[in-house]
């Protein structure tokens, strides 16, 4: 009876070790930023100011966590307002009509020393395809200000914009196909 006992203690005390965790970006220090080349010659860049990331883990190194991120598409901005009302329009985001982008991950594989490969399924422009991005977990720390833990990621890689409809009308020689993707995200529990 007493074995019982020890091995129903050590599988509850197991239990409660690894508790799953969900971690909540934080806005002030957390950037969704992407990169278009424009004419085949300049960079244009942008980000979007109003997204949110949720993730979820049983793991301190992160190695089974879910990312779940809701942007506001509206929220985008390339520093330029013309070309953000345009890209904003129906010949790009159609925001009126798409006003979310969200970002639900379907597997996470280690590549490396905190180096990972996140697939997940991006819903944009009312189309979702699985997209595979670049994670670097960047560690937990306790941040000395607010005495609670932070952990940190950087996400990158890069989408099709024509597989998500996004401007038909304007073929690659004007805005790349390509958009390059870099956010940095500081998260807390």
């Amino acid at each position: 009876m007493k074995k019982i006992i020890l091995i129903l203690s050590a599988v509850l005390f197991t239990a409660a070790g690894f508790s799953q965790t969900t971690w909540t970006n934080d806005k002030m220090h957390s950037k969704l930023g992407f990169t278009v080349t424009h004419l085949g010659i300049s960079d244009v860049s942008g980000l979007f100011k109003d997204f949110t990331v949720k993730v979820t883990t049983d793991k301190a190194d992160f190695s089974d966590a879910v990312f779940d991120l809701s942007v506001d598409v509206a929220s985008i901005s390339t520093e330029v307002e013309p070309r953000d009302n345009h890209l904003k329009s129906a010949d790009f985001f159609d925001v009126a009509t798409f006003p979310k982008m969200t970002f639900k991950s379907t597997a996470i594989k280690n590549t490396g020393k905190d180096k990972y490969q996140l697939t997940g399924d991006l819903t944009l422009h009312g189309v979702t395809k699985s997209v595979t991005l670049d994670l670097w977990f960047r560690g937990t720390i306790n941040n000395p200000m607010s005495k609670k833990d932070v952990t940190g990621f950087q996400v990158t890689g890069k989408i099709d914009r024509s597989a998500f409809g996004i401007g038909p009308k304007f073929p690659a020689a004007a805005v790349s196909n390509d958009v390059w993707i870099k956010a940095d995200g500081e998260f807390g529990k």
